[in-house]
């Protein structure tokens, strides 16, 4: 089929995320997770819309310039717990300018609600998931995505940053325990089901 008339996988996946099993509480908790600057806030956003709006919690707001991976604790507490109970979450968003957290946001416990980041799928994070898509793109291709989208004076933080990330999948992979792989091709997206690899489409509609 011709690329430019190909199907949008994100309705159908939407579909397929709606009809599984609560897995936190009334929630579909749904993973997002790769290298940083893989696409995954550009996906999220796109998934957000196929499933009507769907809350996105961003590990952005969660993390800290010292706990750029020791937010486990603040997750459960401020988002899978509430929301475990059908209540509305209000996690603090973390300012990375001013270095503190300021004000709350509110993630209601809708059917499906997505975390999106950097080891959303961790194994800590796995029990509350009903489904891990993991942004499919090479390390060093998402690194210089990155750098091009930050600039320059960012150049510092991504060195440290990349210490951590390779750290941190190195000890807690999560693509070998992903549903879904999410991959880019020239005017889209093309989503696979892993580990056969599957094809379910692609879109020529959601550029990364």
């Amino acid at each position: 089929m011709d690329d430019h008339t190909a199907p949008d996988p994100l309705p159908a996946l939407a579909a397929l995320l709606r009809s599984l099993p609560p897995s936190c509480g009334p929630v579909r908790l749904v993973a997002v997770d790769g290298h940083a600057g893989a696409g995954k806030t550009t996906f999220s956003a796109a998934l957000s819309r196929a499933l009507g709006g769907a809350p996105v919690v961003h590990l952005d707001d969660l993390a800290t310039h010292d706990e750029l991976f020791a937010w486990t604790d603040r997750l459960r507490e401020q988002v899978l717990e509430p929301l475990s109970r059908g209540r509305t979450a209000r996690p603090a968003k973390y300012d990375w300018v001013a270095r503190r957290f300021g004000p709350l946001l509110d993630v209601p416990p809708a059917p499906v609600v997505l975390v999106e980041g950097v080891g959303a799928g961790r194994r800590a994070v796995r029990p509350w998931l009903t489904r891990t898509v993991w942004l499919d793109v090479p390390r060093d291709t998402a690194r210089e995505r990155g750098e091009r989208r930050d600039g320059p004076q960012l150049a510092g933080f991504w060195a440290g940053w990349m210490r951590a990330q390779d750290a941190h999948f190195a000890a807690d992979p999560t693509r070998p325990f992903a549903d879904l792989l999410v991959r880019q091709v020239p005017n889209g997206y093309e989503i696979r089901e892993s580990p056969s690899g599957t094809p379910l489409a692609h879109t020529a509609d959601h550029p990364a």
